[in-house]
């Protein structure tokens, strides 16, 4: 089999706040997390396995590394969005600290980059290079992706033509995966 196969990181202790590149490791029930899809995973084999270089997406993929014997490749270009001074914080906290920007912010998403944040079109530009260039690998071989919720929405919405509700549900769950095998129609692939 070939193609890609997307993987959302474990949990942090940091769940329920904008983590962004913050650099937790995932905490027990993420340990959890991981046994478990790494055994759903099993009879699968992989050429190879790519992850975001942020701490809770690398240990997800040392994991699943260890089982199926093929080393991790970490890049930038996988990470989540940076969340700039929202970095650590929930949305209440957010709403408190400035409600008026934070109602701006969800009316005009995604053009609207949170305070000293990466912009949304920065940050989809560096995600759909990335999965271009697995896309280009992945005609031969069979690649797992680890990384974030925001950077699955990216490809889900962009890629396979998902609306914002359902890329939202699919990606919500940690250690939540979709298939890239042969989904995605050339005309789609952004270059």
């Amino acid at each position: 089999m070939t193609g890609l196969l997307f993987i959302r990181h474990a949990e942090t202790d940091m769940a329920g706040t904008l983590c962004g590149h913050s650099d937790p490791p995932i905490n027990a029930r993420g340990q959890k997390q991981v046994a478990h899809i790494v055994s759903s995973l099993m009879p699968e084999t992989f050429d190879e396995i790519y992850s975001s270089d942020l701490r809770r997406a690398v240990e997800t993929a040392a994991s699943l590394s260890q089982t199926s014997a093929v080393s991790v490749t970490t890049t930038g270009s996988l990470r989540e969005i940076h969340f700039g001074d929202w970095e650590g914080l929930t949305w209440k906290e957010i709403e408190s600290r400035d409600a008026e920007y934070a109602r701006q912010w969800i009316e005009a998403f995604p053009a609207l980059p949170a305070p000293n944040g990466e912009p949304f079109a920065s940050f989809e530009a560096r995600v759909l290079r990335e999965v271009n260039h697995l896309l280009s690998l992945a005609n031969t071989r069979r690649i797992a992706v680890v990384t974030h919720g925001g950077v699955m929405r990216v490809v889900l919405r962009t890629l396979l033509a998902y609306d914002e509700q359902q890329a939202w549900e699919m990606t919500k769950p940690y250690c939540s995966s979709f298939d890239c095998t042969g989904t995605i129609p050339p005309q789609r692939r952004i270059q």
